[in-house]
């Protein structure tokens, strides 16, 4: 599958792992070498805003989408190759998906997990078949792993649709996952292909 655009979540603040910042950079830098567009929250500060500046330092295409609220408090890059202003954060988390053929999380607080968690779940009842990673910076995602097994060992998850995470240390390694085609079903047991699309 190929990745044109990925969606990046990830803290608005930097953390106190200097690794939070690096990978950040890679992220961008990586992204923008490869010719992948960042699509993100919108905003300058904290990792969000290291991505997006290494991205576009790199030559590369970074679009932000950001909620007025926000943007009224003068937390908006503005130096972005497009900057959409929506009226919710449940229009923002729309349209990002809208723009991005995967989604990935750096470390990051409950923002994070809430954006990447909801897109874990439209795939899951098929209102998208994208698929999600998390970057495991430092260890920082190790816990979220050791949930998500212990949810398909509880029978909260189907074995079958654990594919539609991945995590990797490595950001080669997490995109290469993400290339993969779908292969999951759905929460119902059927086979991604065999559910009408949205």
């Amino acid at each position: 599958m190929s990745l044109s655009a990925i969606a990046i979540f990830c803290g608005s603040s930097f953390g106190n792992d200097p690794a939070y910042a690096e990978a950040a950079r890679h992220t961008g830098r990586t992204l923008a070498e490869r010719g992948i567009t960042v699509v993100y929250g919108g905003g300058h500060v904290g990792l969000m805003g290291t991505v997006a500046d290494v991205a576009l330092e790199a030559g590369g295409k970074v679009i932000g989408v950001i909620p007025r609220q926000l943007d009224d408090r003068e937390l908006a890059h503005h130096r972005l190759t497009e900057l959409h202003v929506v009226e919710s954060m449940h229009e923002r988390k729309a349209l990002m998906a809208d723009l991005s053929d995967a989604f990935i999380a750096l470390p990051g607080g409950a923002g994070t997990l809430e954006e990447i968690a909801e897109q874990w779940t439209w795939a899951q009842l098929t209102i998208h078949s994208k698929p999600s990673g998390f970057l495991d910076v430092a260890g920082f995602w190790s816990p979220m792993r050791d949930l998500l097994d212990g949810m398909v060992g509880s029978g909260f998850v189907r074995e079958e649709q654990s594919g539609i995470v991945s995590f990797a240390d490595d950001l080669d390694t997490l995109l290469t996952m993400l290339e993969a085609p779908p292969s999951w079903t759905d929460k119902w047991g059927r086979a991604s292909d065999d559910v009408p699309q949205p």
